[in-house]
């Protein structure tokens, strides 16, 4: 994975999935760290938002560090939505770094499409979740048969990375920690 052909897509980190979401407080705070880092790296990022009249705006901590509007959406996949679609041609990448919610779902489903479609996609598992353990579970074996690679933060962040003593290298250490 190199820095000029990957793009981060975060995947509706929404209001009303707050207390339903297992282990949510993780999820937010290893997005967090994976969108600053992102930010640093000056990796584009891409965010969307399921249905947000029902499930509410994308939580404060995640929409205060992204500058993008979210793409709204009512597909599973954010490959269904025209607007995605568009963004993601725009950048001429060949990695898709994915977290969000739910696992099973959204991310799932992107996750397909994005291999159906040519692209490498990376799902950050500790920056994803469900409402269930058993779907989140599931839908981890799932991706690994449909030739989704599996990562946490700070995997991904070290192989973004690839040396240390780099200015990048000192600022992602930071958060990391």
């Amino acid at each position: 994975m190199e820095r000029n052909d990957t793009a981060l897509i975060v995947i509706d980190m929404q209001e009303k999935f707050l207390p339903v979401i297992s282990d949510i407080k993780e999820v937010i705070s290893n997005a967090e760290k994976v969108i600053k880092a992102f930010k640093i790296l000056k990796i584009p990022i891409i965010i969307t938002e399921q249905y947000p009249k029902g499930l509410g705006k994308t939580v404060e901590e995640i929409s205060k560090i992204i500058e993008t509007e979210p793409i709204e959406k009512i597909h599973f996949s954010c490959f269904g939505e025209e607007r995605f679609l568009e963004s993601v041609g725009r950048l001429n990448i060949k990695n898709l770094v994915l977290l969000g919610i739910e696992s099973h779902v959204c991310v799932l489903n992107t996750a397909i499409d994005a291999v159906k479609r040519g692209y490498v996609p990376y799902v950050v598992v500790d920056a994803t979740s469900s409402r269930k353990k058993i779907d989140y579970e599931t839908s981890l074996k799932r991706m690994m048969q449909e030739n989704v690679y599996l990562t946490t933060a700070e995997i991904l962040l070290f192989q973004l990375l690839k040396k240390a003593g780099t200015p990048e290298f000192k600022e992602i250490s930071k958060i990391i920690k």
